[in-house]
């Protein structure tokens, strides 16, 4: 006769371990993981206590059945964009002293990926919802919003009333660039975009360079260039900017990613920054800063922008229902770049 196998015993720690070891009650312990009204901060930091000595994880699963998971979905366009990073430091700092995670999802810029991905992370219970990038229309976010507090950062609709938004002041980004660049005696500036007809970032960022061009009086040289984003096509685009014949003085990229590939096309076409050519960015990210680059940009607080929208989706998932429209205001930062050199 076969020995009989011993009873397998799960390593995981239970809430009552956590009880015993903290010395209240199985109650008391719920309703700490609960963040329920009432609780106590000696409760709560014993408790935490007892639960960091145990190394005592709850069961995302278990505290979706009685109602929350403590886990918030965010979906970004793409994670080669150093700007995300920056969001993403905003996000974690803002959950540090919560009991959420953030999980994170990746669209390459998919409107059906991102959808796929929305439907995922509500299948998997996750509390509220981050779309960063989003060029869903109002309709399509109002729905994913009736089912889950929804939160978006780069989309902008002031008058949205299911779900927050968290934006810079695009338009005014843009015609900062454009300010800058005639103050340092650049004229013949043009723009490099993304092709994305849905995209209201790049809609307020190109009508900011509209405005400040013919405010200038410079409407006779506004030029548009839409590119995809890979980086091949954004190669393309610069190269036929640069070899045409009305080759621009200043380019005003519509992120830093994109103009960090403009100074490597400009550099290999031995074009001088800033003496042939200026360059602006956008977002301010640590890149900018390199010497090699030492790339002008318009700083729109990416951290802040992350703080925010965790802020506000939280707010949601704890019953808030007014919406919220943050507006962070740009301001440029000025490097070698862009610099003046006594145009006329």
């Amino acid at each position: 006769m076969a020995a009989k196998e011993p009873e397998r015993r799960s390593n995981r720690v239970t809430i009552r371990e956590v009880a015993e070891d903290a010395g209240v009650s199985v109650a008391a312990v719920s309703k700490v993981l609960r963040d329920a009204y009432g609780v106590s901060d000696a409760l709560r930091s014993r408790v935490r206590a007892s639960m960091d000595k145990l190394g005592y994880r709850p069961l995302a699963a278990a505290r979706g059945m009685r109602g929350q998971t403590y886990t918030l979905g965010l979906v970004l366009p793409d994670i080669r964009n150093p700007f995300f990073a920056d969001i993403m430091t905003g996000v974690h700092a803002a959950l540090e002293r919560t009991q959420y995670s953030a999980m994170i999802g990746i669209s390459q810029s998919s409107a059906s990926a991102e959808l796929a991905m929305v439907e995922s992370m509500i299948d998997r219970q996750m509390d509220g919802l981050i779309l960063i990038g989003s060029t869903e229309d109002r309709s399509n976010l109002a729905s994913i919003a009736g089912r889950k507090p929804l939160v978006t950062i780069g989309h902008h609709d002031p008058e949205a009333s299911d779900f927050d938004t968290v934006n810079n002041n695009d338009q005014q980004g843009g015609m900062q660039v454009v300010r800058h660049l005639v103050a340092n005696g650049f004229r013949r500036i043009a723009m490099l975009s993304l092709v994305s007809g849905t995209s209201t970032i790049l809609a307020e960022r190109e009508l900011g360079y509209r405005r400040g061009m013919v405010e200038a009086g410079l409407g006779q040289y506004i030029s548009v260039v839409q590119s995809p984003q890979t980086l091949r096509e954004v190669q393309i685009a610069a190269r036929r900017m640069l070899e045409g014949p009305n080759r621009p003085d200043a380019i005003f990229c519509w992120t830093d990613f994109i103009a960090l590939e403009v100074i490597s096309v400009a550099t290999e076409l031995g074009l001088s920054i800033p003496g042939d050519l200026g360059i602006v960015g956008y977002d301010n990210t640590m890149f900018c800063d390199f010497a090699q680059n030492n790339l002008t940009s318009i700083d729109q607080s990416g951290e802040l922008l992350g703080l925010q929208a965790t802020r506000l989706v939280i707010e949601r998932i704890k019953g808030r229902s007014e919406a919220e429209h943050f507006v962070v205001t740009p301001r440029i930062v000025a490097r070698g770049s862009s610099r003046g050199l006594g145009r006329h």
